[in-house]
């Protein structure tokens, strides 16, 4: 442990951050589950809709995400995290408050440009609190953010959106009665500005090597060309993952509505339950699998911890997609998810190893701009121009997502294996110099 924080405290600066994860995670998959509602009102197609998942969001959220790194590299993180957590809960308050898609569109990339200050941060404060060997354990409890906040996106929204099917919604405070979507929205919002309060609580551990001569931009240069190929194949490898990963939870929800004729509020509690459940388990098992790798000297474990995943997905993905008994479906879907969640705390974990201290955050917001332009804003659309324009069927949204979630994973795992000998590489650099 850093020698500012007591193991107690440095625990609880992980618990703060996984804490603001899943709270970004909530306000940026609850769309996932209001596509049927939001259609209807706004009059649009899946195609659209798959723009408000991803791409109008990831673009905002990776570009704003390096200079915002850049900031994290030197100024307050804590603050940083904070502030972004109060920018991106008024934007999705806004996002409650559209009557038109434009509007809509305008929200959410709000959200993405307050989300951007979360992950580089956080990656930097939990690098700087934990020793090597704890810290694909550390990180990996951070990214359970994403799956546990997917997980109570899919099972509040599918409450409420059944709540309101049966009862009335209370009229708010100057804004009236909402739609059951716009409440949500609205919702979320309030709890995430009062939450970003709390984040002001944690403390910022001692950087490592913070005076390290040419940490700027001389650096980051030298760093992204000595480490290329490493970096490279890890962020386009893991990035093919997220395809996959992004696609599905973008267009399950609605595949088991359209297709199974399940309700919201059932897709909230089994969706959403084994995302929440069985993607936390994954991401931790990850991590464990990759530091105790570590341990046994496997210098290359998280992109081998990547790969494993993204072969193991393939299968249970292609039966999952491909069966039409409920209890199928459950019994597929659940390791499914556990796979594909895997590689996420162990990717960013690895890449704090293989790069110089003094630009570990600007070099996981390029991380994060290939991972959330490929993942999160090529996913859900890949497998929505694939429903609209190769099979030209809101039904077909099944072998879309088949197609989509089983091509990319098998291509992630080619390009992670051609990554692990320059990853050993770079590892080798960074210890040598330190």
């Amino acid at each position: 442990m850093s020698a500012a924080q007591t193991p107690r405290r440095a625990w609880l600066v992980v618990a703060l951050l996984m804490a603001a994860h899943v709270l970004s995670y909530v306000d940026r998959q609850i769309l996932n589950l209001l596509v049927g509602p939001i259609r209807a009102d706004l009059g649009i197609s899946d195609t659209e809709m798959s723009l408000l998942m991803g791409f109008s969001f990831a673009l905002f959220y990776t570009v704003c995400g390096i200079p915002l790194a850049w900031w994290a590299d030197r100024g307050s993180r804590r603050g940083l995290i904070a502030a972004g957590a109060f920018a991106w809960s008024l934007a999705t308050a806004a996002c409650g408050l559209a009557q038109r898609y434009a509007h809509l569109l305008v929200a959410r990339i709000g959200v993405g440009i307050g989300e951007a200050s979360l992950s580089p941060a956080a990656y930097s404060l939990i690098t700087d609190t934990f020793p090597r060997e704890r810290r694909a354990t550390a990180i990996s409890l951070f990214g359970t953010g994403v799956y546990v906040g997917s997980g109570v996106a899919f099972l509040l929204g599918g409450a409420i959106i059944h709540y309101a099917s049966t009862h009335p919604l209370p009229a708010l405070p100057l804004l009236g009665t909402l739609r059951p979507w716009q409440f949500v929205f609205v919702l979320l919002g309030a709890v995430g500005a009062v939450f970003s309060l709390v984040l002001l609580a944690i403390r910022e551990p001692p950087r490592q090597h913070r005076r390290e001569h040419g940490g700027g931009w001389v650096l980051l240069r030298a760093e992204l060309r000595a480490n290329a190929r490493t970096l490279a194949c890890h962020h386009f490898g893991f990035a093919l993952i997220a395809i996959g990963a992004y696609g599905s939870a973008a267009w399950i929800p609605s595949y088991l509505i359209r297709l199974h004729q399940w309700t919201p509020a059932q897709v909230g509690i089994w969706y959403g339950g084994a995302v929440a459940v069985f993607g936390t388990l994954g991401v931790l098992l990850g991590g464990a699998l990759a530091d105790r790798w570590l341990r046994r000297g496997v210098e290359d474990a998280t992109l081998r911890v990547g790969m494993l995943a993204a072969l193991l997905a393939i299968p249970c993905t292609a039966l999952f997609l491909l069966a039409d008994a409920r209890a199928a479906i459950i019994a597929a879907m659940l390791p499914a998810v556990l796979f594909f969640s895997m590689p996420f705390g162990v990717a960013p974990s690895g890449l704090q190893d293989a790069v110089a201290p003094a630009v570990r955050a600007r070099v996981s917001a390029i991380y994060l701009f290939v991972l959330n332009m490929l993942g999160l804003g090529f996913g859900p659309t890949a497998v929505a121009l694939v429903t609209d324009y190769g099979f030209g069927s809101d039904l077909a949204v099944g072998r879309s997502l088949l197609l989509v979630c089983t091509l990319a994973p098998a291509l992630a795992a080619v390009l992670l294996g051609l990554g692990l000998a320059p990853y050993r590489a770079s590892v080798a650099r960074q210890r040598a110099a330190s």
